[in-house]
């Protein structure tokens, strides 16, 4: 492994980290609900969950999940049915908001896990240490092991620094609007569908 295929990876890396997908919405969806902290808890539980992608795929469980791909079926029927939790939790608690008395936000710890949980149970990471990661291992030099850990921490630094600042600026968006409490119960419909749709997507999604 060179310096030009790691700087190469983390070109495509950006990119990939650009273009909107499922943990891009649920870091808005957060942001939107809880705020700042809430929106940066997420992209760090998000991070945590490509830890262990990470951690696994060098270990050798992407060619297990290669051998029986029907397990990335029961990966995402999994993830679509947490997702779908959340859409409900988030419009009960739309429907709890009074003008006098705010919604309750959603505690940062369970926020983290949930992030976790939702980027563990999202095929499409497993997909792209499948696919997409070993176009930059090379035959020779470093161990495959060592080379996915390397790649796999410069997705977790790009993607943590990149879903971090669409943590707080979404947060940023939500507090902007939540010193006028009609936008409130607004807001947590919003993110309510935004975890719908997710859940219907990866539901649907083959």
């Amino acid at each position: 492994m060179d310096t030009a295929a790691v700087l190469g990876f983390a070109l495509a890396c950006v990119v990939l980290n650009i273009v909107p997908g499922p943990g891009m919405m649920f870091i808005i969806a957060h942001g939107i609900s809880g705020g700042r902290r809430s929106g940066v808890v997420a992209a760090t539980g998000m991070a945590s969950g490509v830890v262990v992608h990470t951690v696994l795929a060098a270990a050798g469980l992407s060619a297990l999940l290669r051998a029986a791909p029907y397990a990335l079926d029961a990966i995402r029927i999994v993830g679509g049915l947490f997702l779908l939790y959340l859409a409900i939790n988030a419009l009960r608690s739309a429907r709890a908001v009074t003008p006098a008395e705010p919604g309750r936000k959603t505690s940062l710890r369970r926020t983290y896990l949930s992030a976790v949980l939702t980027n563990l149970a999202n095929p499409k990471v497993v997909l792209f240490y499948l696919a997409f990661l070993p176009q930059f291992l090379t035959p020779h030099g470093w161990p495959v092991s060592t080379q996915i850990l390397i790649l796999g921490a410069v997705v977790i630094v790009i993607g943590l620094v990149m879903d971090s600042a669409i943590g707080l600026m979404s947060g940023t968006f939500s507090a902007l609007l939540l010193r006028r409490p009609a936008f409130e119960r607004r807001l947590k419909r919003l993110s309510g569908a935004i975890f719908g749709g997710l859940a219907l997507r990866l539901l649907t999604d083959h």
